[in-house]
Parts: C-alpha cells; structure tokens; sequence
C-alpha cells in the first residue's frame, strides 16, 4: 500500500498531465476557432467551437493552478521502511479480521507464533496450559454475566500478566545459557523464581476456569423439567394412546366382518 509520499508525487504527475491535456485540447480548439471563423463568417457552429475552446482554457487554467498549489507544497517525509512494514502488517490484519472467520485465524496465528516463540523453554509447556485455560473460558465468557463480571476482568488482566511473565522466563532461561560460570549463580536463582511464580499463576488461573465452569452449571440448573423434555414427554404419550386407540378399535372391527363366499 502506498504511503503519503507516494500518493503524494502520484497525484503530481496526474495533475501534470491533465494541465499539459487540456492545454493541448485548448490551443487545437482555440486554433480551428480562429480558423474557421472568417473562414465561413459567424454562426452556430462558429459558437459552438467558441464555447468548447473557452472551457478547455478554462479547464487547462484550472489545472495548472492546482498542479503549482500542489507543487508549492513540501513533499511528505520518507517513511522508515521498519514503520511502513508494520502500517502494512495491521492494514493486512484488519482487512483478514473483517472476514466471517477472520479474527479466529488471526488469534489462532498470533497463539501458534508465540507458542513456537517459547519452544524449547520450561515456559511452553506453562503457556500451553494457559492456552487451553484461556480458550475454555472464553466459551463461557458470554455465560458470566452478573456477579461473575469482575472475575472475568480480573482473568483478562491475569492472563496478560501471565504470558508476559512467560516470555521473561523464556528471556531470563536463555541468557542462563549463554552466560559465564561465574553469573549462573544468581540468574539461576531468578530463573527459578520466577518460574514458580508462572507456575502457581497458572495453577490460579486453572481454579478460576474450574469455579467458573462451576458457576454456569449452577447457574443453567433448572428446579424443574426442561420444557424441551416435558412436551417431547407429552408427545410421546400422545402418541402412544393413539396407537392404542387405534389397535383397539381393529380388534372391535374384525368380528363385524362379513367373510367373502
């Protein structure tokens, strides 16, 4: 997609050629005008081809004004090529999320990328785990309503917060690699705190997805029959009298029969 310099000097050239049309098309009306005129002496078609060379001078005029306005103004800076790449990279994410599926697939790329972003780390598996807490209770989300509100705020924050702590497990657990024997010492000690941080907050988050769970089935519970099961109940008896009813006046109908000679 092109930036504002592009379209910038893209609008200049189209105005530079409209001007140089129209100039052409006004000298050549304006020629056979002054041709044709005493040529044939005054009349209609004399004004006729008046007419059509006093609008192409107007015309040609009107573009070489807004061809010099344009051209007074300064050219827009040259974008840096990293920004440009990511005004592309969200132009390109917000046309997919438009589609039916859209923001499906693009929240599935986004979780598959960081996910390979962390393999190799004791942070992936922690984030797997995540992952499959987070999904089950985005399909309850729209079921927590009222008082199970505040919690599931409280789980979108929990969840940001977790997978950044991820990623600085991840970080901390490969400078541990490459770091001398001397310095091991002490980002070991932070590698393992944090790790049991990761750890015990995802084992919350677990808990919260499970009470959560716990919270629409109590709330779904009915103090009574499903009306789904009590009509398909119903109908079902129905049904069966009528059958009934039908077999018993088979049986009253056959002794009336009068058998054939």
């Amino acid at each position: 997609m092109a930036d504002e310099r592009t379209r910038y000097f893209r609008r200049l050239t189209r105005l530079r050629r409209s001007a140089r049309r129209w100039s052409v098309l006004a000298g050549g009306l304006g020629g056979a005008a002054a041709v044709l005129t005493p040529y044939a002496g005054l009349g209609l078609p004399d004004a006729a081809w008046a007419g059509a060379a006093g609008s192409a001078v107007a015309l040609a005029a009107w573009r070489w004004i807004d061809l010099r306005a344009l051209a007074a103004q300064p050219a827009p800076p040259p974008v840096d090529p990293v920004e440009a790449a990511a005004r592309s990279r969200a132009r390109l994410i917000a046309a997919v999320e438009r589609l039916p599926a859209g923001s499906g697939v693009v929240a599935e790329v986004r979780r598959v990328r960081a996910r390979v972003a962390l393999r190799g780390t004791s942070a992936a598996q922690l984030w797997a785990r995540l992952d499959r807490a987070t999904l089950t209770l985005g399909g309850m989300t729209q079921r927590l309503t009222g008082p199970a509100e505040p919690a599931v705020q409280e789980a979108t924050a929990a969840d940001r917060s977790l997978r950044e702590l991820a990623h600085r497990v991840a970080s901390v657990e490969r400078a541990l690699r490459l770091a001398p024997v001397d310095a091991r010492a002490p980002l070991g000690d932070t590698h393992r705190i944090l790790t049991e941080q990761l750890e015990s907050g995802v084992a919350a988050y677990e808990r919260l997805v499970v009470a959560a769970a716990g919270y629409v089935a109590e709330d779904a519970r009915p103090d009574a029959p499903h009306p789904a099961a009590a009509r398909l109940t119903e109908a079902t008896d129905l049904l069966h009298g009528v059958a009934g009813a039908l077999a018993e006046l088979r049986t009253a109908a056959d002794p009336l029969r009068t058998p054939l000679p």
